[in-house]
């Protein structure tokens, strides 16, 4: 029997960023044995095995995701201290890992990139953890092999499919879903079937949400909160004679009222208008199912296209009438070579993205075009010694080539390292350090920032590429029931590429000064073999040019100190787990964002709770009950935006609040296999 587990942010990375990590499964024998929920580091210290899964990173696994049954990006990292989600509705939820925001990571869904992020006051991606089976945070610099411009770490996000589903033997099943929850989180409903027949397999799902606008905790309507989500997933695949071939076709959708700003309640004017943001992905994969030491290979193309649908709601305005659009095709050939003290792994990916804004005619140049085309080259070893020594270091080589909104050609090639060395000094404890060097081709930053610009826009003459520096160091530590990690981390990002509003003349696309954002997160979790108590404490400062950030959207955001506590347990007699979680964030201030106007973010603790139950003689049925903000606290999440006054001549012209989280939302849900 297995205990899940997540791990906070705090493991390796350093010297490198590719490390072969290895998350250990803790097994209890004997009577009362089950399955329990839990959180756990992946370190190092592996017993001699590799894993390759993240540098200090978060792990989700499917367990994770089955009793947390997580609602939203916020409810599926609630758990881990390093990561913060801005709220509001689901399209506006943006991930931030110690306060970068995740378009400055490699994020990819079954493989898949997924772009950068098109609006501050839009998520990076329309993600619905309806469909996920498993979500990977490589936090700080990442491996070769996880893609162009990881600029401060990776998120890989993978869905379920029929293997995942089909246990016992069984070659076909099916299940389905019914949750409803209060406080508007309403009706959510997801039906599945999935199968193996001789070589074949098949997996369907569908998934639906409806409700209402949620309140917070002192009973104020967040308006354009309304769930809006809705999705299918089908995968196909053939297995014969040591080879597979799987097509996934994905689609997401949020089609919702919203307010013009989704992540700001902008003049309390209670105002909302139709968005509708869609993603879909068609990809096409080979494996061999038979792999050797020298021949382990995987090759895959794909179709991605993102839209962002803002209708003409705002007569003679620019203040948000748009449609986007982000598409890409690309592919990766790459083979894993097994060594006597490791594994090599070498290939090469490209992708091309066009980009499309079309601001329904609201300035004098209604149409924007931007594109990109990038291939590389990498290799990356991950070996492990008799010494206790392990190694991780890798190099990739990309081209880049970026046409401008005024047509303008730009290109140029560059080199990016990494490595982290770890060593075992003591059974169970490890010390590790890394660095790595990543370059990111030419950044350009929010497109959607195109709807608003007219034709005096342009692109500075000194223009140039970005780049990326980590550096990590800790301890790690795995002694019987209990595990530990410290570690240290500093992240530059250099040269960023955005377009800029200077206070006189036009506005062009050009670099501006390093974001930095150093600190440390420490975690720890003892388990007693029915269940597991654990928690995680990060710190980071985040700057640029040496200046507090502030909480305005963007490349980087202020986080301060966070903390999360969790608790899970099983009942192995009743089939009965249940867990909580507590979240924590300390008080945010600075007199950068004083004289900015900005309020203060003020400190909160939330508190939320857990429960599934599978009833004797039906055990393809369980029930889950969540609880929410048990305390029905008023609080907004730490990457949200705050409070803000703008004047102008002496006179207020913008009072800004904050997106407030949820009061407390109970929900009751269902789920039936057959």
């Amino acid at each position: 029997m297995r205990l899940c587990r997540i791990l906070p942010l705090a493991s390796v990375s350093t010297l490198a960023l590719a490390t072969a990590l290895y998350a250990q499964d803790t097994t209890q024998t004997g009577e009362g044995a089950a399955d329990v929920v839990v959180l756990n580091p992946i370190t190092l210290v592996a017993d001699g095995q590799e894993n390759v899964e993240a540098t200090g990173g978060v792990s989700v696994t499917q367990e994770d995701i089955e009793a947390m049954q997580p609602a939203d990006v916020s409810e599926l990292f609630a758990r881990d201290s390093a990561i913060a989600v801005s709220g509001g509705a689901g399209p506006s939820k943006r991930i931030h890992v110690f306060g970068l925001e995740q378009s400055n990571l490699a994020v990819t869904v079954d493989g898949v990139p997924q772009g950068p992020t098109s609006w501050h006051h839009t998520g990076s991606n329309v993600i619905d953890p309806a469909f996920l089976k498993s979500v990977e945070v490589e936090a700080g610099a990442a491996a070769a092999d996880a893609g162009f411009g990881a600029a401060a770490g990776a998120v890989r996000y993978e869905t379920v499919g029929a293997r995942d589903m089909l246990t016992d033997g069984r070659t076909q099943g099916g299940r389905v879903g019914l949750s409803y929850g209060s406080n508007g989180r309403g009706v959510s409903a997801s039906l599945a079937g999935y199968g193996i027949y001789g070589g074949f397999d098949w997996f369907a799902m569908v998934h639906g949400t409806d409700g209402k606008n949620y309140e917070n905790g002192d009973g104020y309507e967040i308006v354009g909160t309304e769930p809006g989500a809705s999705g299918a997933l089908v995968k196909l695949g053939y297995e014969a004679e040591g080879h597979r071939i799987e097509l996934a076709i994905d689609h997401t959708r949020d089609d919702a009222d919203r307010t013009v700003k989704m992540n700001m309640d902008l003049n309390a004017d209670k105002e909302v208008f139709p968005m509708k943001v869609t993603r879909d992905s068609v990809s096409l994969k080979y494996t061999t199912t038979s792999p050797t030491e020298v021949w382990d290979p995987e090759a895959t193309i794909y179709v991605t296209n993102n839209k962002y649908d803002r209708p003409n709601y705002l007569e003679g305005g620019t203040n948000g009438d748009m449609k986007l659009k982000n598409r890409t095709i690309g592919g990766k050939m790459q083979n894993v070579f097994t060594l006597d003290k490791g594994n090599v792994t070498a290939g090469v990916d490209w992708a091309y993205n066009d980009y499309d804004v079309d601001n329904y005619g609201d300035t004098d140049t209604r149409y924007w075009t931007m594109e990109t085309m990038q291939i590389g080259a990498y290799v990356q070893g991950r070996f492990e010694f008799d010494n206790g020594i392990d190694l991780s270091t890798g190099a990739r080589v990309d081209h880049y080539r970026f046409t401008d909104f005024n047509g303008g050609r730009h290109s140029d090639t560059g080199a990016s390292l990494n490595g982290t060395l770890s060593y075992e000094f003591a059974e169970g404890f490890e010390v590790f350090a890394g660095a790595s060097r990543t370059w990111l081709g030419y950044k350009f930053g929010e497109y959607a920032l195109l709807h608003a610009r007219s034709s005096d826009l342009y692109v500075d003459d000194n223009y140039r590429t970005s780049s990326a520096r980590n550096i990590k160091l800790g301890l790690n530590a795995n002694q019987d029931n209990w595990t530990g990690n410290l570690t240290f981390f500093d992240t530059r990002l250099k040269n960023m590429g955005e377009f800029v509003f200077p206070d006189e003349g036009a506005p062009y696309l050009g670099n501006v000064e390093e974001y930095r954002s150093k600190g440390f997160t420490l975690q720890g979790t003892y388990s007693w073999g029915s269940g597991r108590i654990g928690g995680s404490f990060t710190k980071a400062d985040v700057t640029q040019d040496g200046d507090d950030v502030l909480p305005g959207g963007g490349t980087a955001v202020p986080i301060g100190t966070m903390a999360t506590l969790f608790v899970d347990q099983e009942i192995a007699k009743y089939n009965l787990k249940f867990g909580g979680s507590v979240e924590w964030a300390d008080k945010l201030s600075s007199d950068a964002m004083t004289d900015a106007g900005f309020y203060d973010h003020s400190s909160y603790t939330v508190v939320n709770l857990y429960g599934e139950w599978r009833p004797e003689n039906y055990e393809n049925v369980v029930v889950h009950l969540n609880v929410d903000n048990l305390f029905d606290r008023t609080y907004y999440e730490r990457s949200s935006y705050v409070e803000r006054d703008i004047y102008r001549g002496g006179s207020l012209v913008r009072d800004i609040d904050p997106l407030y989280a949820p009061g407390r939302t109970v929900t009751l849900g269902v789920k039936m296999e057959f």
